[in-house]
This record gives structure tokens, C-alpha cells and sequence, in this order.
């Protein structure tokens, strides 16, 4: 059997931008990307603590070290920028990995959204 758990979540990142010319997805610090072990086009959930929205894009790098967080197309309707959200990701797997599966977390230094 397999079964679908949180892989990766970025918690309570600060919206540095929200671009609705741009053709969509969410773009992210290539660091924050690293570290919470999210690859270029990777399906992300995105749960905005401002207005409660949840939506679903995927992600494209962001300059390093540049703290961005952009939502683009459609989604930029569904943040303000300082909005503070969290991103999680998600695998599946056999029920036994997903037993001993760690996730990577990561918290972001919310003023800048660096990691400390």
C-alpha cells in the first residue's frame, strides 16, 4: 500500500511579491528551496495564514540568497504582499518508509525569509 505524506514544508514564509502578468507558479529563494529539498517545477500547496486561501502551483528558482517569494498568475490574486504563508509539499509512499520518513522542515527568519 501507498500513502501520501508531507515531504517538505517551508512554515510561515512572508510574500516579497505577487506578479498576475506573469504566466503562473510561485517562485522561491533557491536556498529555501535546498534546504526544504523542493526541485524546479515540483507541485507545491500553498495555505495563506492572512485570508485562510489554499492553492496549488509549482515552483520555479528564485535568485539565491534574495529571500523572494513570489506568486505569479492566477495565485497572485490570492495573496498581498507581507502575507505570511506555508508551503508544504508532499510524497508517495510505501507504508513502511513512510513509518521512518523524516520531512524536511524548515523555518525561515520571517523579516527576511532567510534561513538563520
Amino acid at each position: 500500500m501507498q500513502i501520501e505524506v508531507v515531504k517538505s514544508k517551508i512554515h510561515r514564509i512572508r510574500v516579497t511579491g505577487a506578479d498576475l502578468n506573469y504566466i503562473g507558479s510561485i517562485t522561491i529563494d533557491e536556498d529555501l528551496m535546498d534546504a526544504a529539498n523542493i526541485i524546479q517545477g515540483e507541485k507545491v500547496q500553498i495555505v495563506n495564514n492572512n485570508n485562510g486561501e489554499r492553492l496549488e502551483t509549482y515552483v520555479i528558482p528564485g535568485p539565491r540568497g534574495s529571500g523572494e517569494l513570489t506568486l505569479n498568475g492566477a495565485a497572485a490574486r490570492k495573496v498581498a504582499v507581507g502575507d505570511i504563508l506555508i508551503l508544504i509539499t508532499y510524497a508517495r509512499m510505501d507504508i513502511e518508509e513512510a513509518r521512518t520518513f523524516k520531512p524536511a522542515l524548515v523555518f525561515p527568519n520571517e523579516a527576511t525569509n532567510l534561513l538563520n
